[in-house]
C-alpha cells in the first residue's frame, strides 16, 4: 500500500489553544479555543471527513471581534475520547439529540448557560438546527453552513379517517431505482452506511492522505466539475446527474470514486487553503482513530427509531435569527431537491440572509476564511441587534 505521509506537523495558528473537557455525556472532549472565557460564546461545529481542526482559520478572527469561541472533535472524531466506534455498538449514542446533549453538556462545563450563536458545518449543521430546535432559550442564534436545515420530520397529518396503507407516512428510498440505473449507482450515504465503507477508506490503495486529497478537491471550487444547480425532482434520473462522489457507481468504493480526479503535484503545490502539511493532521488523525465512528453519524441519522425521536421537535421552525453560508461551487447546497428552499422560506422564520461565497466549493470556511468570518461577523451583530431591540 502506497501512502503519501507528511510527518511534519503545523503549528496552530497564534492565539488558538487546545484543551479537553469532559462533558458530563461520557465524553472527554477536546477543542481548539479562541478567546477570552467571560466573552459572548461562540460555538462551531465540523462535519465530515473534518475536525476541529477545520475551525483553524476563522477561530482567532471572531476571537479578537470579541467572543470565546470553541470548535469541539465532535463524537467519533479526532483527540475526543469515550466514543464507540464499533459498526455493531452503541449506535443509540449517535443520535441527533445525542449530539445536542454532547454540545450541551461542553456548553455547560465551560461555565456558560447560553451561547450566542452555534455554526454547524456539513452534518454540523443538522446538529446546529436541532440545538435551535430542541434548547432555544441556551442558542440563541444560529449558521448554518453548506448543508441546509429544512427541518423535523412531520406527523402524519389528519389521518384519523383514513385507513390501511393512506393512515401512513410515506418515505422515499430510492436505492432501488439508483440501482437500475445504467450503470448501475448508489448514493453516498447509502455507501457510508454500509458495513465496509470504513475499512475501504482506511484501506485505500493510494493510502489515507492520498485519498483525503482527492476527497477534499474534488468537493472543492479548484475542481472543475463543480457547477451546482437545483435538481428538478427527487429520482434517480436527476440524481445520477450529481457527481460521482455523491451519487456513485454501485461497484466503487469512495477512495475509487475519487482516485481518478487526484490533483497533479503542481496543482498540490498550489493549493493555498489546504497544504499538505495542513492535510496530514486529517490523514494522521483518521489513520489512527479510524472512520467508523465518524460514520456512524449518517447510520444513526437514517434509522427509523431514532427518527422517530425527532417527532418530539415536529412542527416547530426555527424561531432565533439564522443564515446560510456556503460556497458557490458547493452541491451540497442541492443535493436534495427542495431542502434549501424549505430551510429559507418555512424552517427558519427569521433568516438574515443566505450566502453563497465565489471561490469556494464545500470546505467554505477553509476556503474562504476571510468572507466566511465577514459573514459571521455581520450576522453576530445583526442578531445581537435583533435580540436586544
Amino acid at each position: 500500500m502506497s501512502q503519501q505521509r507528511v510527518t511534519e506537523t503545523p503549528a496552530l495558528p497564534a492565539g488558538i489553544e487546545t484543551r479537553h473537557v469532559d462533558n458530563g455525556h461520557g465524553l472527554t472532549m477536546h477543542l481548539l479555543e479562541a478567546g477570552h472565557r467571560g466573552d459572548p460564546l461562540i460555538l462551531l461545529l465540523h462535519g465530515f471527513p473534518e475536525l476541529a481542526y477545520s475551525w483553524r482559520k476563522v477561530l482567532v478572527r471572531l476571537a479578537q471581534a470579541g467572543f470565546y469561541v470553541i470548535a469541539p472533535d465532535q463524537r467519533g472524531f479526532g483527540h475526543t475520547t469515550g466514543w464507540d466506534g464499533d459498526y455493531d455498538g452503541d449506535l443509540a449514542s449517535y443520535t441527533q439529540l445525542s449530539l445536542v446533549r454532547d454540545a450541551m453538556g461542553l456548553v455547560a462545563a465551560l461555565g456558560y448557560r447560553t451561547v450566542d450563536a452555534v455554526v454547524g458545518h456539513d452534518m454540523g449543521s443538522t446538529v446546529a438546527g436541532y440545538c435551535a430546535l430542541a434548547r432555544p432559550d441556551v442558542f440563541r442564534s444560529v449558521a448554518f453552513m453548506s448543508a441546509p436545515f429544512a427541518g423535523p420530520p412531520a406527523f402524519a397529518f389528519d389521518t384519523a379517517e383514513q385507513q390501511g396503507d393512506n393512515a401512513k407516512p410515506h418515505g422515499t428510498d430510492i436505492s432501488a431505482t439508483l440501482a437500475a440505473l445504467d450503470p448501475p449507482r448508489k448514493h453516498y450515504q447509502h455507501y457510508f452506511r454500509s458495513r465496509q465503507a470504513a475499512a475501504d477508506m482506511l484501506a485505500a490503495p493510494q493510502g489515507v492522505h492520498a485519498f483525503l486529497r482527492a476527497y477534499f478537491h474534488t468537493k472543492s471550487a479548484d475542481w472543475p466539475g463543480n457547477a451546482p444547480a437545483p435538481l428538478q425532482a427527487l429520482t434517480a434520473s436527476e440524481l445520477a446527474t450529481l457527481p460521482g462522489y455523491y451519487v456513485m457507481q454501485q461497484d466503487k468504493t469512495m477512495p475509487e470514486t475519487v482516485g481518478p480526479e487526484m490533483p497533479t503535484p503542481e496543482q498540490i503545490a498550489a493549493c493555498q487553503w489546504l497544504p499538505d502539511a495542513e492535510l496530514a493532521v486529517y490523514a494522521e488523525t483518521f489513520c489512527r482513530t479510524g472512520f467508523q465512528g465518524a460514520l456512524q453519524w449518517y447510520r444513526a441519522f437514517a434509522e427509523p427509531a431514532f427518527q422517530r425521536e425527532l417527532y418530539i421537535v415536529s412542527g416547530r421552525t426555527v424561531d432565533m435569527p439564522s443564515c446560510f453560508i456556503a460556497g458557490k461551487k458547493d452541491w451540497g447546497i442541492y443535493q436534495f431537491p427542495g431542502r434549501f428552499e424549505r430551510m429559507r422560506d418555512t424552517t427558519c422564520t427569521r433568516m438574515l440572509g443566505c450566502h453563497l461565497i465565489p471561490g469556494a466549493g464545500h470546505w467554505v470556511q477553509q476556503e474562504q476564511p476571510e468572507a466566511v468570518t465577514a459573514h459571521l461577523l455581520t450576522f453576530f451583530e445583526e442578531a445581537r441587534r435583533l435580540r436586544t431591540a
